[in-house]
């Protein structure tokens, strides 16, 4: 019990953890690998393996005290559209989103305790939930990375078949790269170190690739994409591995009427261009597509 009140207290008053996992490169996939730190443009990135290392810290607190962890599961409203909550306001996107900015469309509705009159704030689907206990129709949860305990309907989460994540992949949005890494007995393990494109803020079609801790949900060799405000097929994305709403890893885009598949685009690694994915080289979200079992690694997204 003491451990557990410890934990949550990381998230609810913002404690720093001192890093203390050990990672070492050991690639499998060594393709457009980059550097620890990499020139770009007038600029020097990097692989922030400090903020790696804490999060990775954090994950093996939490499973060290979880009993049980779920994702969230609101995929095209397959569960129904959330409730509105207390205080709502539209964004560019003429979205309804609550007070931290997360949609209503596809979210999951988080209460407090005693007040199941309408939810506080909503969740992100695909979120990585620490599962506390059942509560009649509602589960009791704790987000990874998301402040407080909270009820959410027991349909809004899927129970996860595991209790340690020993596949996390990394991608930095601010230095628009992504790393895959393993857990085994002594350290973690680098499997790759790869240039990336995510999502930018352009209304009303292109948006921000979300930060957060979530869980491969699932996965499609050819992810279909239509036409900016129609249903037309503009073309599909290879080797996919979705983690939140319409999110999803993915090789270079093809666009209709070429079908022919690409393995790496110039724009990968230099400014966030996307509608809301991860990009990467096709042969790279291949390794990762079947690198990465559905509902047993996460993908941590993060600046």
């Amino acid at each position: 019990m003491k451990k557990t009140i410890i934990f949550i207290a990381f998230f609810l008053f913002g404690w720093t953890l001192v890093s203390g996992v050990r990672i070492e490169k050991a690639l499998q996939y060594n393709q457009h690998t980059l550097k620890d730190h990499y020139k770009y443009k007038k600029t020097v990135r990097q692989i922030q393996w400090n903020k790696i290392s804490q999060k990775l810290d954090s994950l093996l607190i939490l499973e060290e005290i979880a009993t049980e962890f779920g994702a969230l599961n609101n995929y095209k409203n397959k569960n129904g559209l959330a409730p509105l909550v207390n205080s709502f306001k539209h964004n560019a996107y003429k979205h309804v989103v609550d007070k931290n900015g997360t949609k209503r469309d596809q979210g999951i509705p988080f209460y407090r305790t005693g007040n199941l009159s309408a939810p506080e704030c909503y969740g992100k689907d695909g979120a990585l939930v620490w599962i506390l206990r059942d509560s009649a129709d509602y589960l009791v949860i704790v987000p990874a990375e998301f402040d407080g305990v909270w009820l959410v309907p027991s349909k809004y989460v899927d129970r996860l078949p595991v209790r340690r994540f020993t596949k996390t992949i990394f991608v930095d949005r601010t230095n628009q790269n992504i790393v895959t890494l393993e857990q085994t007995d002594t350290a973690w393990l680098v499997r790759s170190m790869n240039p990336a494109t995510t999502g930018v803020r352009r209304p009303p079609y292109r948006q921000e690739t979300p930060t957060g801790i979530f869980v491969v949900r699932s996965k499609t060799t050819s992810m279909m994409f239509t036409k900016d405000g129609n249903s037309e097929l503009a073309g599909y994305a290879p080797w996919a591995s979705r983690f939140s709403g319409g999110g999803y890893i993915h090789g270079v885009p093809v666009n209709y009427p070429n079908k022919k598949v690409s393995e790496f685009s110039w724009s990968l690694g230099t400014v966030p261009r996307s509608h809301m994915c991860v990009r990467s080289a096709t042969s790279h979200s291949k390794f990762i597509y079947d690198w990465a079992s559905t509902d047993r690694a996460l993908i941590i997204i993060y600046d």
